[in-house]
């Protein structure tokens, strides 16, 4: 096998091994659990939560019944509890709401 192809060979598993990866981010009152589909971000109620995930940042700004309202990118958008919004190439599906936290899912809709 050439060097050339053994280079090409070592790079398309790095990446492929880095594609199906989970990584997490930490936040003021949130957490993200990220993987290629894209971004669980569970909310902490009742403090200032928010997060920087898939390149933006994301704050819970309130909760009203079944309706969540985020901050994405400084952009406002609202969600019903199990509906999907866009806001800023993203969707987000707003997965559970309870006392104590806010689930939230976001994709690039790819």
């Amino acid at each position: 096998m050439s060097v050339r192809r053994l280079t090409a060979a070592c790079l398309l598993v790095a990446a492929a091994s880095l594609g199906v990866s989970a990584c997490t981010a930490t936040g003021p009152g949130a957490r993200s659990e990220c993987e290629v589909s894209g971004c669980t971000v569970t909310f902490d109620r009742g403090v200032e939560a928010k997060v920087s995930v898939l390149g933006v940042d994301t704050e819970l700004t309130s909760v009203e019944g079944n309706l969540v309202t985020l901050a994405v990118a400084g952009q406002p958008v609202t969600v019903p509890v199990g509906e999907t919004g866009s806001v800023q190439g993203l969707n987000l599906t707003v997965q559970e709401v309870t006392q104590d936290k806010v689930v939230v899912r976001l994709a690039t809709g790819l």
